[in-house]
């Protein structure tokens, strides 16, 4: 099951949850606002949060890290390249917005891994490196359920932004031809400031990667 939860801070966003349908355990995704609505809906719900995953360390993807981790005594999982933003107010813009925030204590992922909820490990999501949006960028992606949660890499109809710090447009049209349009054409794409699309979608849109 996906679940996706507009929240509003400075910005609004995209939060997902990710719940097995048996145990009705799961992941949450890119909490960046609103941590007592998130944390009503997971209790009314039922639902039981084993990790929090970040696509990458910008303040609207993170505003509601700290106080769900404390809530909910659950790991935050994010890129081995994340501390350059979680931990410096400018990289993660909070600087420019709404203060001087930081997210610390984070687990690494590299590309490749896999998050997996402990009562069953069929039910995960790999890392898939995505750079260029920002320099720890991921998706997860669910080969199981045909699903990627693509952060801010990728939009239904556009890319993502590549002009804050550590952003690159070279690279982020790579990671988006690399890593998002060789996942199978149905793949379903959740992204942080879009309605949901697909992997075929967005490549018929963009019939060269050069007109991106």
């Amino acid at each position: 099951m996906v679940c996706c939860v507009p929240v509003k801070g400075y910005f609004e966003e995209n939060c997902f949850f990710y719940i097995d349908d048996h145990s009705l355990h799961g992941f949450l995704i890119d909490p960046g606002a609103e941590a007592g609505r998130l944390l009503d809906l997971i209790q009314r719900e039922g639902w039981t949060i084993e990790k929090i995953l970040l696509t990458h360390g910008h303040f609207d993807h993170t505003g509601a890290v700290s106080q769900l981790r404390e809530m909910l005594d659950i790991p935050v999982l994010a890129h081995e390249n994340a501390d350059r933003y979680l931990l410096d107010p400018k990289m993660n813009l909070s600087a420019f917005c709404v203060g001087n925030w930081i997210v610390k204590d984070v687990d690494c992922l590299k590309d490749g891994d896999r998050a997996a909820l402990s009562g069953n490990p069929a039910f995960a999501l790999k890392t898939i490196y995505t750079p260029g949006h920002t320099t720890d960028s991921v998706i997860y992606y669910s080969e199981r359920d045909g699903i990627a949660f693509v952060g801010d890499t990728i939009f239904k109809g556009s890319i993502g932004e590549y002009r804050y710090p550590g952003g690159d447009r070279n690279t982020l049209l790579k990671s988006i031809r690399e890593r998002i349009f060789t996942l199978p054409e149905n793949t379903v794409l959740y992204s942080g400031h879009s309605g949901e699309t697909t992997v075929k979608a967005e490549m018929r849109r963009y019939s060269t990667i050069s007109t991106l």
